[in-house]
């Protein structure tokens, strides 16, 4: 698994409440809006605010308690056959497979694993968007490539 982060997902109780926050509290421009996420492009990075039950659900996990934190972080890559061996390294280095890949709504291909504390990483080959040599996600495909 290369060394980065790509999308920091921020589960979130109010999506408008929380867009408001960081359009008009921190002055930051949404890169990307649909119906039921924000994308803020960073330096290199992407951060998403996301209905906090559906995170939980798209995940396979509980909302409230143990296994969940509000949160997720991911790490994109170049293919659906990637999503696959990054799940099945993270498990052999003594991650959980939370849940396993496949072709998901949004057009891509994603799984979960946790961490040995617990904490959420989606794999994900997101075709919609680009992905640079050196791992830099981009929210406009072929700006990075």
């Amino acid at each position: 698994m290369e060394q980065r982060l790509s999308v920091i997902t921020l589960g979130v109780a109010d999506l408008t409440r929380s867009r408001v926050f960081y359009e008009q509290g921190l002055g930051w421009t949404a890169g990307g809006v649909e119906e039921q996420i924000v994308f803020f492009q960073l330096n290199g990075i992407v951060l998403a605010l996301y209905p906090r039950d559906d995170l939980a659900a798209d995940a396979g996990v509980a909302a409230e308690g143990n296994g969940f934190a509000g949160m997720a972080l991911a790490h994109n890559v170049r293919s659906p056959q990637e999503v696959d061996e990054v799940l099945a390294q993270a498990e052999g280095a003594g991650g959980r497979l939370v849940k396993p890949g496949e072709a998901v709504f949004w057009g891509g291909y994603s799984g979960y694993f946790a961490d040995p504390d617990g904490h959420l990483w989606e794999v994900a080959h997101n075709p919609l968007w680009g992905l640079d040599a050196a791992g830099n996600v981009s929210l406009a495909k072929g700006q990075a490539e």
